[in-house]
């Protein structure tokens, strides 16, 4: 194995479990020392640092809430410090709070905005500035299908990764002279906890291809984007969703 300094680094948030957990251990497969974020799931992390170890490579567990903007230049300085690099950024963390609009809350509403679109500033900003100093650097965000088509309940969620979306295409405008990727990959229905109590048979009947994704099927294509190969790449939407439109 490469020592730390030696190989790229990558930013998971929520990497805890399900796509998060799925994104590390790709990108560990693809030489990368991965920092794993947490919220509150640390064995969870622990459990993802073992699978990233597993298939030979290296990283760590880091707990903060991606909501808090303070917290996260610290994080971030803290990595680029101690690692001397950031290669790769992962904005995977997220929420959901379901709801008819007329009935939702409005903590339900800002909880999810707060983590989805806000967790996309408070991190993609400080470590937007420490690639430019570099003149390279990807950073690739967790969408959903709900950002493209609508789904009933879920207005706080679609507009959060709706925003996510246009946000992203202009950064990637923004800094694409400097070297600097973005795009976005917007995944459909995932066997993950997200869905742990939906109808999965009738789900089945709304999908193309009759079937739900997994996690790994979404990893592989943000990893991909991570890669030289995707080097011509920036400011795209790419669904991950079974041919649902």
């Amino acid at each position: 194995m490469k020592e730390v300094n030696e190989q790229k680094v990558a930013i998971i948030t929520g990497a805890a479990k399900g796509i998060g957990r799925a994104v590390a251990v790709e990108l560990a497969a693809a030489g990368y020392y991965t920092v794993i974020n947490y919220l509150s799931d640390q064995a969870g992390a622990e459990e993802t640092l073992a699978m990233v170890e597993e298939v030979g490579s290296r990283g760590e567990v880091y707990g903060f809430d991606v909501r808090d903007g303070g917290r996260t230049e610290e994080v971030i300085a803290d990595i680029a410090e101690r690692l001397g690099r950031i290669d790769v950024l992962i904005n995977n963390a997220g929420i959901i709070k379901d709801g008819l609009f007329m009935m939702m809350e409005p903590e339900n509403w800002q909880a999810v905005v707060d983590t989805s679109l806000n967790g996309f500033y408070n991190m993609s900003r400080p470590v937007i500035e420490k690639m430019v100093r570099n003149r390279r650097g990807v950073i690739v965000s967790l969408s959903s299908a709900s950002s493209l088509m609508p789904n009933r309940g879920q207005a706080n969620y679609a507009a959060a990764k709706a925003g996510l979306n246009a946000a992203s295409r202009v950064v990637a405008a923004e800094v694409a002279r400097l070297g600097i990727r973005v795009n976005v990959v917007a995944p459909g229905l995932i066997e993950t906890d997200m869905i742990v109590d939906a109808p999965k048979d009738h789900i089945k009947t709304m999908i193309p291809m009759a079937r739900i994704g997994k996690p790994e099927e979404v990893a592989k294509v943000v990893t991909f984007l991570c890669s030289d190969d995707a080097s011509y790449m920036t400011g795209q939407v790419i669904s991950v969703n079974g041919g649902m439109c």
